[in-house]
């Protein structure tokens, strides 16, 4: 089984902490959509065969699309690969984009699950990451989707300057009385040449506390622990039966697509990327020309990747896999490596798999990182 990802990279305006990529004219917009249903056609024997579980639709911002070109690019999908009866359609959308006529021609077509960037139900906070929406859109755009949609997922972030952990307690329990089965909550992120970056450097944004971002974490667990929500994976909540499928099968080293400027790609033994420039994408294209870059993983490569995407699930990291695809002596480093973490209480192992602790699911990252090879083979 495989996925497909899909690249959408269109915003009404930029967040102050993103650096995906994305452009915020429109411009080029029928063009690219041309190049996205052609780069379909052209790759689609990279994934040899396997059947398309799950197709997601990220960005950017998806839900700026109509609704033909989001059947346009469906079609091309199922035209050119094998699609099981029932799979998860993904559409990142924003709650300005989803009023009730968006959200019931959506319900009519393929989608069957929504992702909804809230990021909080406060103003003051939306207006500090520079968000389109406003705190009445992300309520009311919930309200509409609960009506056509049973599988829906919000993003919430933690971690803000100056948001108290009473108003982030606020801003779960708020998520939770929608009634949505899945909820990811990240923290909030400075990264280098963001806008937030700048905002910080200035003085005119406070810098982000990461004692106070792992306090608002352990909150979010127990908040979300006592809602019947699964802690599957070190950002994603979801009651039984919600697991993100799209999501869950990255962690697994299933194979993935990804279709679009700067979209990726992974086959288990090789991750490829395409040029992170919309005009440049749309040239190649057009010109049957793939704009990627590849690298092929090494045996070390491989178990790294594996150790870092385990780590951070409840399914952790299998000895018996680690054994059986990489060799005795991978087993017998990551069990020297991870040995102080298990004293520290951080990692545990229980059925042959080694995994976080509730104490050691926030530096579940940090801990991978020590698990890693570094020496190639």
């Amino acid at each position: 089984m495989a996925g497909i990802y899909i690249h959408i990279p269109f915003c009404k305006q930029a967040c102050f902490y993103c650096d995906f990529h994305f452009s915020t004219s429109l411009k080029k917009k029928d063009e690219l959509i041309a190049s996205l249903v052609k780069e379909i056609e052209l790759r689609k024997d990279e994934l040899n065969n396997e059947i398309v579980e799950t197709i997601y639709f990220g960005g950017g911002t998806p839900s700026m699309l109509s609704q033909l070109e989001i059947d346009t690019i469906i079609q091309a999908v199922y035209h050119n690969h094998e699609v099981i009866s029932n799979p998860e359609i993904t559409l990142e959308a924003n709650p300005d984009d989803l009023n009730e006529e968006k959200v019931k021609e959506l319900a009519q077509s393929k989608i069957n699950r929504l992702s909804i960037g809230i990021q909080s139900f406060f103003e003051r906070d939306l207006k500090l990451m520079n968000r389109a929406h406003n705190a009445h859109e992300a309520k009311n755009c919930l309200t509409i989707a609960s009506r056509y949609f049973d599988n829906i997922s919000l993003d919430l972030i933690y971690g803000i300057p100056g948001f108290s952990n009473e108003q982030w307690r606020e801003n779960i329990q708020t998520a939770v009385s929608f009634g949505v089965p899945h909820i990811s909550s990240y923290a909030l992120t400075v990264e280098p040449k963001t806008a937030l970056a700048s905002l910080i450097k200035k003085g005119k944004i406070e810098q982000v506390n990461d004692e106070q971002a792992q306090e608002q974490f352990y909150i979010l667990t127990e908040e979300l622990e006592k809602a019947n929500f699964v802690h599957y994976e070190l950002s994603n909540f979801g009651k039984e039966g919600f697991f993100s499928k799209n999501n869950s099968a990255y962690w697994q080293g299933k194979s993935y697509l990804g279709i679009g400027p700067s979209a990726h790609s992974f086959d288990g033994k090789q991750r490829s990327w395409n040029v992170r420039n919309n005009s440049k994408y749309i040239e190649d294209i057009q010109q049957s020309i793939l704009p990627i870059e590849r690298e092929i993983l090494s045996k070390t490569d491989q178990y790294n990747e594996y150790v870092m995407t385990g780590i951070r699930t409840i399914w952790g990291v299998s000895l018996q896999k680690v054994e059986l695809d990489y060799g005795k002596e991978y087993v017998d480093y990551l069990m020297q490596q991870s040995e102080k973490h298990r004293k520290e209480d951080l990692l545990y192992i229980e059925d042959g798999k080694l995994k976080t602790t509730q104490k050691g699911k926030f530096l579940s990252d940090g801990i991978a990182s020590d698990l890693f090879k570094l020496n190639q083979s």
